[in-house]
């Protein structure tokens, strides 16, 4: 029963995120919670529908990026939903720079996400949010006093912009790249969804005017988020529950790739937002979860940050190939395996598709190499299958495939790599282990290092990939 190759590619693109809800992509969701240290998704959706089901609530998420948080995320967002949970998810490097971010651009981005899925609602009217409204409007005219406009003015690297009557939603304000912002374009929460929107929009692309909007909005910040929470998030939750809903759920992932760049005041950017605004991040009065970088685990702010969240970080690890002491995972080399044959045969039982491995694999040894070279890492282990497809073009895959993509990574991998950091990689090697803010963010950052979690908590093993450089054979 050999699968089709082009379909069988297809289904291992590493880019793409499942959806459990989506009866197809289900096909090919496994659950690593056994081998993963713990039942992370369960915690998350019990703190709201069994803990606090009332009250607001606010989570952080984290893990290395790739690993399966936003799969995971999806599958909170349809358990909440079966729940009887109104849950809105976005990911939030859709609407803002990731290199620089601030609190009020991951508000407005709430904001403008809750806006467009309320107004998708049917027969659920929320009043138009004046006071927000009214903040959006000094964000729009800001667009025209960057130079001295009266009717018409030409603003650097914007175009020409017109001017705006008092009062209006920047009324016809016409601005290439956003179109125009009209007073009456739209009505209800609608009009804050429009707004945030073609005002983020160029905002992403213009650090000048992110900058500008920043002046605007950040002596603001308290008001943004009163306006927010009584003028938008309490009313839907009072007519959700009216509609027979529970409560609303807000998911923001791929906060956890913000970059690690620091501030024009030298503060590291994820430490900023979750450390030194982390508080204000606490204040929406829904339940929030957040992503967020895991560099911050191993930050001399971790305990800062606990205290400002009143929780501790939930944390997705890495599928294990081997045990800590160096013994193979059995159960996480067959999940992972399972997750390949699925692909290829989604519609099987687990037990039925062992026996057509040959079919894709020259042998099971071979299928065996793969899932132990990607060290659990789930996108990485779709990556290189990827690759050795469209090397190969054929079934069954052959080892000396395999060998030679490894061969490439570990080479690419390898010349990034400093004297210092090969010592650094050296002590993880017999440690298990690794220490301090910079060791972190080098190695795990750079997936030189994953993060591995048991009973005992965690540990840490190179990348297999990277442990075959000549630089670690001892």
């Amino acid at each position: 029963m050999k699968p089709d190759l082009q379909k069988f590619y297809q289904a291992c693109n590493p880019s793409k995120t499942l959806a459990v809800e989506n009866a197809e992509d289900r096909k090919y969701y496994i659950d690593f919670s056994s081998v993963r240290g713990g039942r992370i998704i369960e915690e998350l959706r019990e703190n709201i529908t069994f803990f606090s089901p009332e009250g607001p609530t606010c989570e952080l998420f984290t893990g290395h990026i790739g690993c399966g948080k936003s799969t995971e995320l999806l599958r909170l967002k349809a358990e909440l939903e079966q729940s009887d949970f109104h849950v809105v998810y976005f990911e939030s490097s859709q609407d803002l720079e990731m290199g620089d971010v601030d609190i009020s651009d991951i508000l407005l981005s709430v904001a403008r996400r809750v806006s467009e899925s309320l107004d998708s609602l049917e027969k659920l009217e929320i009043p138009e949010p004046q006071g927000l409204k009214k903040i959006l409007q000094g964000a729009a005219k800001l667009l025209m006093t960057e130079v001295e406009v009266s009717a018409e003015a030409s603003l650097p690297g914007i175009g020409k912009v017109s001017a705006s009557t008092e009062g209006k939603f920047a009324a016809e304000a016409k601005i290439p790249g956003i179109g125009e912002l009209k007073a009456n374009e739209k009505e209800g929460v609608s009009v804050v969804a429009l707004g945030i929107g073609k005002i983020t929009a160029k905002a992403k692309n213009s650090p000048e005017l992110r900058n500008k909007l920043r002046e605007y909005l950040g002596p603001r910040t308290k008001g943004i988020i009163d306006v927010i929470n009584e003028e938008l998030l309490e009313p839907a939750i009072i007519k959700l529950k009216q509609h027979g809903k529970k409560g609303l759920v807000v998911i923001v992932d791929n906060l956890d790739r913000v970059e690690t760049a620091n501030k024009s005041w030298g503060r590291p950017q994820p430490e900023y937002l979750f450390v030194d605004r982390g508080e204000q991040l606490t204040q929406l009065k829904c339940h929030v979860v957040y992503t967020m970088p895991l560099e911050l685990m191993f930050s001399n702010d971790l305990s800062r940050l606990t205290q400002r969240f009143m929780v501790y970080p939930k944390v997705l690890p890495m599928v294990p190939v081997q045990l800590r002491d160096g013994s193979e995972c059995t159960e996480g080399l067959a999940l992972l395996a399972q997750m390949i044959l699925a692909r290829a045969y989604p519609d099987n039982q687990p037990e039925e598709r062992l026996g057509w491995i040959t079919e894709i694999f020259d042998t099971p040894e071979t299928l065996e190499r793969l899932c132990r070279i990607s060290g659990g890492h789930v996108r990485e282990l779709l990556r290189l299958l990827n690759d050795w497809i469209k090397k190969e073009r054929k079934l069954p895959l052959s080892r000396a495939g395999l060998e030679t993509v490894i061969r490439a990574y570990c080479n690419q991998m390898t010349l990034a790599i400093t004297d210092d950091e090969w010592n650094l990689l050296r002590q993880v090697q017999q440690r298990k282990w690794v220490s301090g803010d910079d060791g972190y963010r080098i190695l795990v950052h750079s997936r030189f290092v994953y993060e591995y979690r048991d009973t005992q908590g965690s540990w840490f093993e190179i990348n297999p990939i990277l442990a075959e450089a000549p630089g670690l054979q001892f």
